[in-house]
């Protein structure tokens, strides 16, 4: 209306003006016809800008309120935004927004309000921006009524919006991530985590070594474990990691990032095939810029960095699954081979080679070198008759960087019982050297031993007997008295005393015990299988007590260690199992064919998936945690003795 007036206005002053200078004296008709249609067409064109300059800002600066979508139609549990857009005049004073009620839709984020400035000619307008995220949850034609809001006492509304929702692809337990301004894809394309092994055909019981990184552009926080891999048909030990950590500058496919080694690992296949190593999955919380809405060259501006919002996300990283192709080693293997793989240095020794009869000696055997050292099971000592041999004491010590290298020992501990020249054949060791791709054979010298008469002992095998009784056993036998003494004659009729006949019976016995006890252990140390089955809960309490002292001196890494060792080492002698074929899955089997129960099948694997999910992603507690999972897993050992005890009974 006022641009109206403003016209009429103007008008009226161009006819005053016409009739004052056609009234003119000083310029003649012709002239002042001439000089009125030049004002005219120069006035007209000032005029003309001049209201289309006013109509173009009246246009730019009318209030409106609009709704918008992402798209119309969604897909069924699929995320979507809506966007109700306030244009116009100073939107501080945008007052009273009344959202829809959404009638159909799960609102999962909203309102999230942003704002936007525009300059133009002088004068200041902005947007103001209420966007919603909602997930629609079943099939079917929706409508999103209108929103409201107030802008100087004035009330505009939104037209309304169909939205058609279609079966998809979508998942209510794995949404996207567009709310919050980043796609899936674009998180997995700056983070992700790159399982890297060495080689993918090995022989079996070859190293792997396996490392997992972690890539990334966009800024991180400390990440956490959330699934470790599973090493189905592996024998794995954790490599050795720097204390701190420091991500390298890294190119992959043509692009630049930040890698950091988060997991190494060295893995030997104890079984043939194609065997899978499963994905590890990472916890990472990742800081992003919130970004804003709009397409113009102000909101690029408040965009910039100074002006933006951080957030975190969590997102879950996996690494890609690892398959490695194994293959069996060559047929032609000696008698002497029990599984050694890598490359090996073997030598056997004894602490003397005269000994008196009974005296203990002592032949150590070692091995060192690079391989699954942890594998490794120690040549045996073939005795001839005449000795008797105690429980061998085994240690090892494991390097764990690149390569698996270390040293592993075995002590046997013999008592001569028959003198005389003795000899100790050869001890052998074999091993598949991957390098020089063949079997190699070590042998320790012949040992020479002889074993000197000791007075009053004899030459037979006593058993039952400390190494301490064994000093004493050349002092039992002592000759028979010859002196004189002064006998009596016992009258025809006179009873034996009762004494008589326990000094009678009782030796008997004993000896018929000894004898029996003698059979038994000859048959347990022939039978490595039986000697171990009946010594697994011996064992097993020996790791459990190293565990013990390892918590009480807060050394939580060899806790862990020793827990995980107790109940696996436990099983592997309790159910007969090779260690090279030992994994929880076949000790499970093995446990269901011996009719346990499937509760403590179950606590079973539970323990031993803690101890090695803690073992291998190590953090510091209290200790009560680690109290408490101990108490467990000796309830456990204790109770599957018990029922292995009783289903053999039975």
């Amino acid at each position: 209306m006022g641009v109206v007036l403003l016209w009429q206005d103007f008008r009226k002053g161009m006819r005053n003006l016409e009739l004052e200078i056609s009234q003119s004296k000083m310029i003649s008709f012709e002239m002042t016809t001439l000089l009125i249609k030049v004002i005219k067409k120069k006035v007209k064109r000032t005029v003309y800008i001049f209201l289309l300059q006013i109509l173009l800002l009246a246009n730019i600066f009318a209030q409106k309120f609009e709704a918008t979508v992402d798209r119309t139609t969604v897909g069924q549990y699929e995320r979507f935004q809506v966007y109700f857009k306030f244009d116009g005049g100073n939107v501080n004073n945008v007052t009273g927004f009344t959202p829809p009620a959404f009638a159909g839709f799960k609102v999962l984020s909203g309102p999230n309000q942003s704002t936007s400035m525009q300059i133009i000619n002088g004068q200041m307008s902005g947007s103001l921006t209420y966007t919603y995220i909602l997930q629609a949850d079943e099939i079917g034609d929706y409508k999103i009524n209108s929103a409201s809001v107030k802008y100087d006492s004035k009330k505009y509304s939104t037209s309304t919006i169909n939205i058609k929702v279609i079966k998809g692809t979508g998942n209510p337990a794995q949404p996207n991530r567009n709310d919050r301004g980043i796609s899936e894809e674009e998180l997995a394309k700056n983070v992700f985590i790159r399982a890297i092994v060495d080689k993918n055909s090995v022989l079996i019981g070859e190293q792997i070594s396996l490392t997992y990184k972690l890539y990334f552009k966009t800024n991180i926080e400390s990440p956490s474990f959330n699934k470790l891999p599973t090493y189905n048909g592996f024998w794995a030990e954790e490599l050795k990691q720097p204390a701190n950590l420091r991500p390298q500058n890294e190119m992959y496919q043509g692009e630049r990032y930040q890698s950091v080694v988060i997991r190494r690992a060295a893995l030997f296949p104890t079984k043939t095939g194609k065997l899978t190593v499963s994905p590890l999955e990472l916890n990472v919380p990742i800081i992003i810029r919130k970004r804003r809405s709009g397409n113009d060259i102000f909101d690029d501006f408040f965009n910039d960095s100074f002006f933006g919002r951080n957030e975190k996300i969590d997102y879950t990283a996996k690494s890609n699954t690892v398959v490695v192709n194994v293959k069996p080693l060559p047929d032609n293997a000696p008698e002497s081979f029990n599984g050694a793989v890598g490359k090996f240095n073997f030598n056997a020794s004894i602490d003397k080679n005269e000994v008196e009869q009974n005296d203990a000696v002592t032949i150590k055997v070692n091995i060192s070198g690079q391989g699954n050292i942890a594998l490794l099971d120690m040549p045996e000592v073939k005795l001839p008759p005449g000795f008797e041999q105690y429980d061998p004491k085994t240690s090892e010590s494991i390097v764990k960087e690149n390569i698996i290298t270390g040293r592993k020992s075995i002590e046997y501990l013999i008592v001569p019982r028959v003198s005389g020249q003795k000899k100790i054949e050869p001890i052998e060791f074999t091993y598949y050297d991957i390098s020089r791709k063949r079997y190699v054979t070590l042998n320790s010298p012949e040992f020479n031993l002889d074993i000197k008469r000791v007075e009053g002992a004899v030459d037979a095998p006593v058993a039952g007997l400390s190494k301490e009784e064994v000093k004493l056993l050349s002092q039992d036998i002592r000759f028979i008295k010859i002196s004189d003494f002064d006998f009596s004659k016992q009258g025809e009729f006179a009873l034996i005393k009762s004494w008589f006949w326990f000094a009678t019976i009782i030796p008997l016995l004993v000896l018929l015990g000894v004898l029996e006890i003698k059979r038994r252990q000859d048959k347990l140390y022939g039978n490595v299988k039986l000697l171990k089955f009946q010594k697994a809960e011996k064992f097993a309490k020996q790791r459990l007590k190293v565990a013990r002292k390892a918590l009480d001196e807060n050394n939580l890494s060899k806790f862990y260690e020793e827990l995980s060792l107790a109940i696996f080492g436990y099983l592997e002698d309790k159910l007969s199992i090779q260690k090279s074929e030992m994994s929880l899955e076949k000790a499970v089997d093995v446990l269901k064919k011996n009719n346990v129960e499937d509760s403590l099948i179950a606590k079973l694997k539970t323990t031993a998936e803690q101890c090695e999910f803690a073992r291998f992603a190590p953090s510091s507690g209290t200790g009560a945690k680690e109290s408490e999972l101990y108490e467990s897993t000796v309830k456990l050992i204790v109770d599957l003795e018990n029922s292995l005890a009783g289903n053999k009974r039975k």
